[in-house]
Parts: structure tokens; C-alpha cells; sequence
């Protein structure tokens, strides 16, 4: 089962049956002077699923699409639009069976996950560059490229040896989380029952591998006890690349005041996500229409035209039975109450889109702007704003790879 039946069910994006999300911001919404500052800001999200396209047939991410008519939600047209100059492109592997076959399928699925990434950037190379430190995020945005950090959400896929996370590491990950909604080798889940209670021995191992070759450790999805124990061992400032303040919505995926204070006192920064804003439980009716529709074509083999009927008949269940969404207003309720709580300086974007994301006037990467709009209308400075949007995350990820640099140097030979 691919990713893209999650933003297909659970996308609050694709549930806009009536909005056009290939629409830029309305005149409007956002001034000449927030859009300015906007552009002049390096900005980028922490978790972008957009790779779950890349094998599509027919899709092309130099093209422009819109969530009404193919249920995604960043591509180069939208990523312009929205003055969007990079990010954490996600190698995404669903949670199976904790066993060799198990670990063997995983591993092969991420690191051809990993080839499509560099893929779609040499196939691009003139508007997109894989970056490795931070300092190559900003050399590929002043060169008027976007720069493509990778990341690993569920860390699954590594199996029992830890060498593969040197491996992927040359691939170019800088970041990974150990766990998504279920639990596995390595530590609890948010939306699992406890097993290990935080990390297990091996899960230990994992974050002291990530520690040493300098990729930042990411606690969305995981279990309150793994949180705790990342910002108590971890030698570097932790992520959470695509969280929310539980607040705001008592989700077991948000994260208490408590955590969120941890997280920021350790030098960490919380990236909100535009998911769990809200109870979006859907109606019975709803539930059954659903079911009667049936599953979404698997978006690696089925035609385009074959998409393009599936999302046909599932707007026209939700015209008939409508789901409840989140709007624009309850993501700002989030990103604000975090940054009154722990200050600008340790929060940045990381709204989940392709795989999940996208509320009502936040439906894709085009809509960008108006967070800052938002936020200099809520008193932030320009330097707060360049700090949320891109700079805490890239200072973070200069620590990680800082320490990584030094302690390759200890253990190097003298003579």
C-alpha cells in the first residue's frame, strides 16, 4: 500500500472538493511588503512527501499540478509560487513485519525510495541540487536553485544493522526518525501501545549512530517516553520535523507544553505540521461512502486516467457527505501557541504536505506566504520570520554535523 492512499483518506488537502489549490494566494492576503520579506527569507519545510510521486506515471515535478486535480500539493510551479526554496524530501516506508524478509523488503523499497530523489534532481539539475550540510543549502538558494536535504521517516528499513545508516548517510540523509504509527526495532510509537517504553537497546545504538555521523534525530511519531530520552542523550539538538502542540489538540502526534519546553531548552526546534488541528472524525455516512468506493489505485502502476476517475467519483462523496476539516486558523493556533511557549528561535514549518497535510486556505505550497503575513501581523520581526522559516533548522543541522566532524577527528590516528 503506497503513501499516496494515506493523503488520499487522510489528506485533509484532497478533501477540498471546491478549492482550487493551485491557486497563489489572493490579492490581497499578503502585502508587497510581507512578500518581499517572504523571498528575501531562505525558507524551507522539514517534511516534504513529495517523493511518493516521483515513480508516478505521468507525474513530473517540474510541472504544475493542484490537489483538485491529482491530490498533490508541491511540485516547481507551486514550490515558486509559494517562495518555497527547499527542504527535507522524505524516504517514507510503511511499517511491516519485523523479520529478516521484513527488513530485506524495507531496506530495498527506501534505497530505491533514495534513487528517485537523486533521480528527479539530475533529471532537473538546472532548478534543483541535493544538499549535504547546511552550508549547501545556502550556496544552492543564492545560486536561485532548490536545495534537496534527504530524510528517513520510519527507520524500519535499517533492519538489525546499524551500518546501513552510514549508508544512507552517503546517500545524503541528514535527518531520521526512528518510528512511525506503529512500534519496531528501534523504539515506541505515539500511536502504539508500549513495548520497549522509549528506545530499545538497539533503538540506544541508533541514536548514538546518528549522533556520530551527524544526522539529526526527528521525534515526530514517536512514544513521550522516546522524546524524553532523545533530548536526555542525545549529544546534539533533536527535531521534530512535523509535530503540533497538543494544546491545541489532545492527539497522542502533538506534543505536550512539557516535551515542547524540553525540546527548545535542549537547542531543538519543533516544525508544525498542518495535521491532528482538530477532531476530523468522519461522519457513519461518510465512513460508508467511502467504503463503497473502495480503495485509491496504487499510484506507482494505475493510469492517469484511471486517478483522474478515482478522484472524480471520491468528489463527488465528498460534495454528498462532507468531512470535517481544519482550516488555516487552527494550523496559526498551533504555530503560535508554540512559538509564545519556547520563542522564535526553536520553531520552524514542517507541514506534512504529500502525505497528509493541507487544511481550509492552507492547501499547498502556493499558500506559503501567508504565514508570514500572518506572523508580522502577529509582531514578529523579519529576523523571527527568517529564523522560523529556515534558520533555526539550518543552525541545528550545523550542530549535528559539527559534532559528527569533531568526533571523526578523535577517532582518527594520529601519525
Amino acid at each position: 500500500m503506497t503513501r499516496l492512499l494515506t493523503v488520499l483518506f487522510g489528506s485533509a488537502a484532497l478533501l477540498a472538493s471546491t478549492a482550487d489549490a493551485a491557486d497563489a494566494p489572493k490579492p490581497g492576503e499578503v502585502s508587497k511588503a510581507d512578500r518581499a520579506l517572504h523571498e528575501r527569507a531562505l525558507t524551507l519545510d522539514t517534511h516534504l512527501d513529495t517523493p511518493e510521486h516521483f515513480a508516478r506515471q505521468g507525474w513530473s515535478m517540474v510541472e504544475r499540478h493542484s490537489v483538485k486535480a491529482d491530490g498533490t500539493q508541491v511540485d516547481l510551479p507551486r514550490m515558486d509560487a509559494g517562495g518555497l526554496d527547499g527542504g527535507f524530501f522524505v524516504i517514507y516506508t510503511a511499517q511491516g513485519d519485523l523479520t529478516a524478509e521484513g527488513y530485506r523488503q524495507a531496506r530495498d523499497f527506501a534505497l530505491e525510495r533514495a534513487t528517485e530523489i537523486r533521480e528527479m534532481v539530475a533529471a532537473h539539475s538546472d532548478r534543483f541540487e541535493l544538499a549535504y550540510s547546511a552550508d549547501d543549502a545556502e550556496r544552492i538558494n543564492k545560486a536561485g536553485k532548490k536545495f534537496v536535504f534527504q530524510s528517513i521517516e520510519n527507520s524500519w528499513p535499517m533492519g538489525e544493522d546499524l551500518t546501513l545508516m552510514d549508508t544512507f548517510h552517503k546517500t545524503g540523509v541528514r535527518m531520521a526518525g526512528p518510528v512511525h504509527f506503529k512500534n519496531n526495532q528501534f523504539a515506541d510509537s505515539s500511536t502504539d501501545k508500549p513495548i520497549w517504553h522509549g528506545f530499545s537497546p538497539l533503538g540506544l545504538r541508533w541514536l548514538a549512530e546518528a549522533n556520530r555521523l551527524g544526522i539529526l534525530v526527528d521525534v515526530s511519531h514517536a512514544s513521550d517516553d522516546v522524546v524524553d530520552q532523545a533530548v536526555q542523550l542525545s549529544k546534539v539538538p533533536i527535531i521534530a520535523s512535523h509535530s503540533g502542540a497538543r494544546a491545541i489538540y489532545d492527539h497522542p502526534r502533538n506534543l505536550d507544553d512539557g516535551r515542547l519546553k524540553k525540546i527548545a531548552d535542549a537547542g531543538g526546534v519543533i516544525c508544525i505540521n498542518s495535521v491532528y488541528l482538530k477532531n476530523t472524525a468522519a461522519s457513519p455516512e461518510r465512513v460508508a461512502a467511502l467504503k463503497a468506493l473502495g480503495a485509491a489505485p496504487d499510484s506507482e502502476t494505475a493510469t492517469e486516467a484511471q486517478m483522474v476517475a478515482y478522484l472524480k467519483k471520491r468528489a463527488e462523496v465528498d460534495a454528498e457527505f462532507p468531512p470535517v476539516r481544519a482550516s488555516f486558523e487552527d494550523f496559526m493556533a498551533s504555530l503560535t501557541h508554540t512559538l509564545k511557549l519556547v520563542g522564535p528561535e526553536h520553531v520552524g514549518i514542517g507541514a506534512d504536505w504529500d502525505g497528509g497535510g493541507g487544511v481550509i486556505g492552507f492547501e499547498d505550497v502556493a499558500d506559503l506566504p501567508k504565514v508570514t503575513a500572518r506572523l508580522k501581523a502577529a509582531g514578529y520581526t523579519d529576523a523571527d520570520v527568517a529564523a522560523i522559516w529556515g534558520g533555526n533548522v539550518l543552525r541545528i543541522v550545523r550542530q549535528a554535523q559539527d559534532y559528527a566532524t569533531k568526533e571523526a577527528a578523535k577517532a582518527k590516528p594520529i601519525g
